[in-house]
């Protein structure tokens, strides 16, 4: 007689297996015809087959592999500073800074020729820029000759800068992404199949994919850090959390629009219920650790160079230095150290360069549009930036530091890190990237798939990507930019390619003021498009055009801003309403 059977095998609950049999998140609508339901916009569609029992193993394939193919394809037009001397744009800053790393001693990083793109973001940037340099000179030794190479337009260098983007991405920011997002989902109880429909939505974000693969840059390295932080604080471990945003700090300064909200949420976790000294210093000690080991490299190299006999007489001393009220021995051991941190720490926080330097979709750009504010003094106009972003920062951290859930820390990110773009000082079009981040992904959320939520995370993403059309036409990118971004919009059922996130009795609509508000948004972006192509400006006014979008931009990230902080407010229970699905908005 067999031995009776001592395992049973675990039953998987069906919210895993994305059973239609549960409420769904937004996903599916109601055919008032027939009364089946049926998806509730085109991406649903495409994923249908995936509904069920069929494993997040079959679809992440799938996923990535269509979003690595728009990523190499938008790669293929042009980039910041193609063929446009005399400085040739993000693309040739982030090919010199490989060029340096690998060619010169750390003691001259920070002031290797500045007027030629010095190195101007934390050492994690350079420590990246050291290995693709490194990597691409074992290649073609040309792509990084000291100063030979400036301004290099070879084809297959493009090809390995692409890559290198491309790589980055994949190995950081997209396991990221996966991984929040199944954590985050689980905590909002959504099933597998409608989390893979998020994903989908957060891989392919237009802004991200036109500025890192088109316009070139690494943001989606610092993002992908941050995901990985709040990705572990989601998993209850707010030390790996710690770690990680430290990482997302070292690789690009931008990261502190994130740090206020990090910060009152890990100090609420040390206060609510009760108060807990021991986590409280564990997780200070692990953020200094962190940042010393993040320069470690950084000062031996320093340490190093002064050993062999390099002089920093030749160098300028930092501002940070000159005005010190702190003399400093400088036959001492640590002055060449405190020497580099000082240089380091002007460079990475430009406050020399004012209170914006392009037209940007912000409050001060804004402002200066009607009122110019270059006539004020410097240290006025950033004291006024301070207060405008403390003011608009301080009420999401109150509401994270006395209600310190996981499930809050998305909307907590969104409203400080639009605060931050919207009043802070020296704000470029290409921030925005940021405060999108995070409520992109309210999308893997307990209803972030209903029009209540979707319309509104569309709405942030599309009027981002529209402010950077100006950008993005300086690097040829039109193409790319109406492609990918209408293609978005039309698997998220959103304007100006559908309308079906605002038709009536959709589960979960919105109200009638909040459609209104919406398409006059969506209106007034489809109008600037066909001005702007059809319409010249006034000779007087030649930057007219971008001028209104600014505006029209600053205004709706605004308002994306106040509806970010209404539901902070409302999803953490201080309205004293609780969360509620249906007409909310």
């Amino acid at each position: 007689m067999a031995s009776p059977q001592t395992h049973k095998p675990r039953r998987r609950r069906k919210i895993e297996e994305g059973s239609l049999a549960h409420v769904t998140h937004g996903t599916l609508d109601r055919d008032h015809t027939t009364n089946a339901r049926k998806p509730a916009f085109p991406l649903v569609a495409f994923l249908w087959p995936a509904k069920g029992t069929v494993s997040q193993w079959v679809t992440i394939p799938l996923i990535l592999m269509a979003a690595g193919l728009f990523r190499w394809t938008t790669g293929l037009w042009g980039y910041s500073g193609l063929q446009s001397p005399p400085m040739h744009g993000d693309f040739e800053a982030q090919r010199h800074w490989m060029e340096l790393t690998t060619h010169l001693p750390v003691s001259q990083w920070y002031f290797h020729d500045l007027e030629w793109w010095g190195l101007d973001y934390p050492p994690l940037t350079a420590y990246h820029s050291w290995l693709l340099g490194t990597i691409g000179a074992a290649i073609n030794p040309e792509w990084f000759a000291l100063v030979r190479s400036r301004g290099l337009d070879d084809p297959s260098l493009k090809i390995y800068m692409r890559a290198t983007v491309f790589v980055s991405e994949y190995l950081i920011y997209v396991p990221a992404a996966i991984i929040f997002l199944r954590r985050y989902s689980r905590v909002e109880r959504v099933n597998v199949w409608e989390a893979s429909i998020a994903l989908v939505a957060v891989l392919m974000q237009p802004a991200t994919i036109l500025i890192d693969h088109g316009h070139f840059q690494y943001n989606t390295v610092m993002l992908g850090f941050t995901l990985a932080s709040i990705s572990s604080m989601a998993a209850g471990r707010p030390l790996w959390g710690c770690v990680f945003f430290v990482g997302a700090l070292g690789f690009k300064q931008m990261a502190l629009f994130y740090a206020p909200a990090i910060f009152a949420y890990l100090l609420g976790i040390c206060v609510f219920p009760r108060i807990d000294v021991i986590r409280f210093l564990a997780i200070a000690l692990t953020t200094v650790v962190s940042f010393a080991v993040l320069f470690l490299p950084f000062l031996l190299g320093v340490l190093y160079d002064k050993y062999t006999g390099l002089s920093l007489e030749d160098l300028p001393v930092p501002p940070f230095l000159v005005s010190s009220p702190v003399p400093l021995d400088e036959k001492s051991w640590y002055y060449p150290i405190v020497f580099q941190l000082a240089q380091a720490v002007h460079r990475i926080f430009p406050f020399a360069r004012g209170l914006f330097e392009d037209k940007v979709a912000n409050v001060w750009c804004t402002i200066h549009t009607f009122h110019k504010l270059h006539r004020y003094p410097s240290a006025l106009l950033q004291r006024a930036a301070l207060v405008a972003t403390s003011a608009a920062i301080i009420p999401p951290c109150f509401v994270i530091f006395l209600k310190p859930r996981k499930e809050l820390l998305p909307l907590a990110l969104a409203t400080t890190s639009w605060g931050f773009f919207l009043c802070s000082y020296q704000v470029h079009e290409k921030n925005v990237l940021l405060p999108l981040l995070p409520m992109t992904i309210l999308l893997s959320g307990a209803g972030g798939l209903l029009p209540s939520i979707r319309a509104w995370v569309g709405l942030a993403n599309m009027l981002g990507v529209w402010t950077m059309f100006p950008l993005l036409k300086r690097d040829e990118l039109r193409v790319p930019y109406f492609v990918v971004s209408l293609l978005w919009a039309y698997l998220l059922g959103l304007p100006p390619v559908s309308l079906s996130a605002y038709h009536e009795g959709t589960t979960g609509g919105l109200s009638l003021p909040t459609k209104i508000l919406h398409l006059n948004i969506y209106l007034a972006m489809v109008g600037w498009h066909l001005v702007e192509a059809f319409v010249a400006p006034p000779t007087d006014k030649p930057d007219l055009w971008v001028v209104a979008n600014a505006i029209v931009g600053a205004g709706g990230f605004g308002i994306c801003y106040l509806w970010c902080l209404w539901q902070l407010f409302w999803k953490s229970g201080l309205l004293k309403s609780g969360v509620k699905e249906g007409k909310t908005q």
